[in-house]
């Protein structure tokens, strides 16, 4: 009845071939007097979505996840994963060829300490590390007494005979219509910024940077409508962007052409260099710049400043206009996610459902609106222990039945041309147990907390994130991810620099948008995550001394009133639930037809303690 156009659920490979290919990989470092490489989950750009092209890691070692790191010595090898990912590496990753290791505490180089002996040299491809990792691993080689040494060609690349060729997705212009501000007026803006650091210039080496400030988009990677691709900006005459002139059609040069000059990519390092033989100090972004573009600038006689890309802040501050168009695109989803969320209700309990097929339904409703561009991320619909597994993707080897008494959790997001979205429902299937009634009912009433959060202007995410922990540390437990992350406008679903964790430096200012999203997840049990999208808003309070903020929520969908322990929730809280309820039921019930109304009222109505 249903299926999926966005996302596959092929198994990744694993097993011999795998073995095979670490044993090519080792004899091409020991011919090129290698001992050891370092294999990064990365493209030239850090995206979290790479081309296939770009997978040499799960290539490598059948490790599929969207953050990750590979060392490969002689007689030794380890793939290093975030908390998300332990337990999905411990399912993918050959154990006998592989350890896994900690991608944060204790980090990789502290590996790289203990196992590199005196004189081995360590390879890395400088177009795949940022140079602050580099300075980080050097620092571990010197320890050990090792040398880090560039490599010129990827020797993955080398054994990889049946590498993907690079994307061609063709650029669209992305009208101010939805963008809210012109090119030449974004680049007036940019050069004030480079005028603030000094900067001749400034290297966006972020695709992102590049869509947003030349108002385009494209298809070259999965999820995010991104235009791999790189512009220099100087603060003196027209920035140049480098792009495959394959993905532009005449209409798409003639936009860029309005304001910049057109180049291949293979003309960035002769331009950067002659921009750096005059001595010109040139921005590069420290999250993203690849570490050869650092060496580039410095062989040629420039000065690279490395830190944050001014253009990260000014993409997250959204504008009247993008503001509104992602308003439409959740009531737009939140009709999509009720079709959804009454089907889950009618047919799961029969127990004929599969992870699959919820997937494959969710889509269906998103394309049944006639504006979906694509998924945002690959759905993640887990069912009993698979919804434990963080960033779990069902495949046709891991889909699991859903039966009466399972949590079904389901994250999942939509890319229309006026907003992005990604939104998270735990659902209960029959009658839930009492522990996930008492897990459920901490992570609601984390996720309020931050939804109800008042908090002064220029306070970061890190100064909110224990309001989202709060009932499950009281409880002994917590969750191993961060609470939120910034969302773009039809744009990558996870953009920086601002998000809600320990880790939030950045001052969440108004027409930010950010996903509220705590949880719980039980190995072998079950999984809970609550999440919806949070705008940044002025908040009004009588007496106020000082500027304060507050949240809008823009997700639209029931949260299941079935899972919630009313012991355990405050007045408050409820008159949340209640009100925001309310609020989804006037705003999509208008918009489906009678039998979904129905099952929304029901879903919807107020609860009393």
């Amino acid at each position: 009845m249903f299926e999926a156009h966005f996302q596959t659920f092929d198994e990744p490979e694993h097993g011999v071939a795998l073995s095979a290919r670490l044993a090519a990989f080792r004899e091409e470092l020991a011919r090129r007097t290698l001992n050891g490489f370092i294999v990064p989950r990365a493209d030239q750009q850090q995206n979290e979505y790479v081309p296939p092209s770009e997978e040499r890691l799960a290539w490598l070692t059948g490790f599929t996840g969207s953050a990750g790191l590979a060392v490969v010595l002689a007689h030794q090898a380890a793939v290093f994963v975030d908390g998300r990912y332990t337990l999905q590496a411990a399912k993918q990753v050959d154990g006998e060829a592989w350890t896994i290791e900690s991608l944060v505490e204790p980090p990789p180089e502290r590996w790289l300490e203990q196992h590199l002996k005196p004189g081995d040299r360590l390879g890395f491809d400088p177009w795949l590390h940022t140079s602050s990792a580099v300075e980080r691993m050097q620092a571990a080689c010197a320890k050990a007494g090792a040398e880090l040494i560039a490599i010129d060609g990827n020797p993955v690349d080398a054994v990889w005979t049946e590498r993907p060729a690079p994307p061609l997705g063709q650029v669209s212009v992305h009208g101010v219509e939805f963008s809210g501000e012109s090119e030449a007026a974004k680049l007036d803006r940019i050069r004030s910024e480079l005028d603030r650091l000094k900067a001749d210039a400034l290297v966006l080496s972020d695709s992102h940077a590049v869509a947003w400030t030349f108002n385009i988009r494209g298809a070259d990677v999965a999820h995010t409508p991104l235009p791999l691709s790189y512009a220099l900006v100087p603060t003196q005459g027209r920035p140049t962007i480098f792009i495959d002139a394959r993905k532009l059609s005449n209409s798409a040069r003639d936009h860029l052409e309005q304001t910049a000059q057109v180049a291949e990519p293979s003309a960035l390092a002769p331009a950067l260099q002659a921009l750096a033989a005059s001595g010109g100090a040139i921005a590069l972004d420290s999250a993203t710049a690849a570490d050869a573009l650092t060496r580039l600038i410095t062989e040629a006689g420039g000065k690279p400043l490395r830190g944050a890309d001014p253009v990260a802040l000014l993409k997250a501050v959204k504008n009247v206009t993008e503001i509104e168009g992602t308003r439409t695109a959740h009531r737009r989803d939140a009709v999509a996610l009720a079709r959804f969320l009454a089907f889950i209700d009618r047919e799961a309990p029969k127990g004929t459902l599969t992870e699959i097929d919820a997937v494959e339904a969710l889509e269906s409703f998103r394309r049944d609106t006639g504006a979906l561009k694509d998924v945002s991320f690959p759905t993640i619909s887990g069912t009993g222990p698979n919804g434990a597994i963080v960033h779990y993707r069902v495949t046709r080897a891991s889909n699991r039945r859903i039966h009466p008494g399972d949590l079904l959790l389901i994250d999942s997001g939509a890319q229309y041309q006026d907003g992005t979205t990604d939104v998270t429902r735990t659902i209960a299937i029959g009658e839930p147990s009492d522990e996930m009634r008492d897990r459920f009912t901490r992570v609601l009433r984390g996720h309020i907390a931050i939804a109800r959060a008042v908090f002064p202007d220029g306070a970061t995410g890190a100064q909110l994130d224990t309001l989202a922990r709060q009932f499950l540390w009281q409880a002994g437990i917590d969750f191993d991810h961060g609470t939120g992350h910034g969302v773009g406008s039809y744009l990558s679903v996870h953009e920086g620099p601002a998000r809600i964790s320990k880790l939030g430096t950045t001052p969440l200012k108004r027409g930010m948008i950010l996903s509220n999203e705590p949880g719980y997840y039980k190995t072998d049990g079950f999984g809970i995550r609550i999440e919806n999208l949070e705008l940044v808003v002025e908040a009004t309070i009588d007496g106020a001394e000082k500027p304060m903020n507050a949240f809008e929520t823009l997700t639209l969908a029931p949260i299941d009133r079935r899972l919630i322990d009313l012991e355990l929730i405050s007045a408050k809280e409820l008159a949340w639930l209640n009100d925001y309820h309310a609020r989804v039921r006037r705003e999509v019930r208008p918009h489906l037809d009678g039998p979904t109304q129905l099952w929304l009222d029901e879903a919807t109505a107020p609860l009393e303690r």
